[in-house]
């Protein structure tokens, strides 16, 4: 802390910006050193990571069969063989179009080769055979002189295999019980925060429905956005639509970068297999179909869980891409969201003391605490009504408490009002969580 009169060396304001430089140096390398602990544990980080994102995707599912009356472990079953059974369904469709079209595309790929090498023979560029088949053979001895590269890239790809395999069963694993035992996990978490759990437990809970919010939101998006484009490839008969329309699918996941990537695909796609115009078709379309999702679709439903600039999205793309990789870009803007949603939860200031008379039951001052909840009263609904040893309170109030220490402040009347809360926090269904 500052000292009142400042000192003649140093004046105020450059006293200040020292402080803050301080504590952004101290953020800075606390930030620092958690990035090399999470880039040393990609193998456990990133699979945690997608199953939260899974969980928040599949959750709503869950929790309605649990209302229906269903056991957590069978409506979590239930859960994961469903979504189980539309990855199938969607592999296998892809496949299955994949293995019909294949040599289809081949032969017009094929064809467009022919026609362009005719166009550069009798076209403008009036090109000569003989240099058309010098660039080809050109093409070929590099891929020939990379054939080593290639050739270890294909033989460590059994490790990388391997390595995929057992980062899908930790996903699977964490995803079922992030669907079983969220509610539980989650309490037990904040028994490790003591006296501040109940602010740390609402920033939770904010960040957690914006995560919810933006995933599903997006996948609502991505469908839309894939099953347009999916329509508009077979309707133009492009070989390999439905690959492509799931590609896109997965694309539309990271922002910017993803639709900019699947469409430059599915446009080379259409221009080796059909004529330049639909090409440029396709690409029209693709054009303007983004920009409806972005101006149309994305404020509809994903609302203001992701309210940010396109620069700052920019940003946290290539921040989170230089990290991670791709992996990273595909998660950096959710963990932007969430953080940015479950600071402000985390810095909000305490609820001052309720006018005197609310929620007092024997005229021991305003029987509230200086909690983190608001004071429960009898005309409106119960809240989260903190208790000290001096409190005075209602026996037959309704609301959840959290156990104070008390020694409370002195009430408006002259008698003691409940103090701090104590290590414990509400949990659900009104039982309450001890956090020592």
């Amino acid at each position: 802390m500052l000292p009142d009169r400042p000192t003649k060396l140093v004046p105020p304001v450059l006293a200040k910006m020292a402080a803050w430089c301080a504590c952004l140096i101290l953020v800075g390398v606390v930030v620092y050193f958690f990035a090399l602990v999470i880039a040393r544990l990609t193998f456990v980080a990133l699979p945690v990571a997608i199953a939260l994102l899974l969980t928040a995707l599949l959750f709503p599912l869950t929790n309605s069969l649990r209302q229906a009356g269903m056991r957590p472990i069978y409506a979590t079953w239930i859960t994961m063989l469903v979504a189980l059974a539309v990855l199938t369904g969607t592999g296998w469709l892809v496949g299955a179009r994949a293995s019909d079209e294949f040599p289809n595309l081949v032969q017009q790929v094929q064809a467009t080769a022919r026609s362009v090498q005719d166009w550069l023979i009798t076209g403008p560029l009036h090109l000569k055979e003989a240099q058309i088949t010098g660039y080809v053979d050109e093409i070929a001895t590099m891929v020939n002189q990379q054939r080593a590269a290639i050739t270890g890239t294909v033989l460590s790809a059994g490790a990388v295999a391997f390595e995929v395999l057992a980062s899908i069963v930790l996903l699977l694993f964490v995803t079922f019980f992030l669907l079983k035992d969220g509610d539980r996990i989650w309490a037990w978490i904040l028994r490790g925060f003591g006296n501040v759990a109940p602010r740390v437990d609402r920033a939770g809970r904010a960040a957690w429905a914006t995560l919810s919010h933006y995933v599903q939101g997006t996948v609502a998006v991505a469908a839309v956005h894939g099953l347009i484009m999916g329509i508009v490839l077979a309707g133009m008969g492009v070989p390999l639509w439905a690959p492509l329309a799931v590609l896109i699918f997965f694309a539309s996941f990271i922002p910017i970068v993803g639709i900019f990537f699947a469409g430059t695909v599915a446009t080379l796609v259409t221009l080796g297999t059909k004529e330049l115009v639909y090409a440029l078709i396709f690409l029209g379309i693709l054009i303007v179909e983004q920009q409806l999702e972005n101006h149309v679709l994305q404020p509809l439903i994903v609302g203001r869980a992701l309210n940010f600039h396109p620069l700052a999205i920019i940003l946290v793309l290539a921040i989170g891409g230089i990290l991670a990789g791709i992996a990273g870009a595909a998660v950096a803007v959710p963990v932007a969201a969430v953080i940015y949603r479950a600071l402000p939860e985390l810095r909000q200031q305490r609820p001052a003391l309720p006018p005197p008379g609310h929620g007092s039951g024997d005229g021991s001052g305003d029987g509230s605490g200086d909690g983190e909840g608001p004071a429960g009263d009898s005309g409106g609904e119960p809240g989260e009504v903190p208790r000290g040893e001096g409190a005075g309170h209602r026996e037959d109030e309704p609301g959840p408490r959290v156990e104070g220490s008390g020694g409370g402040e002195p009430g408006p009347d002259g008698e003691g009002s409940g103090g701090e809360p104590g290590p414990g926090v509400q949990g659900e269904n009104g039982r309450r969580i001890d956090t020592e």
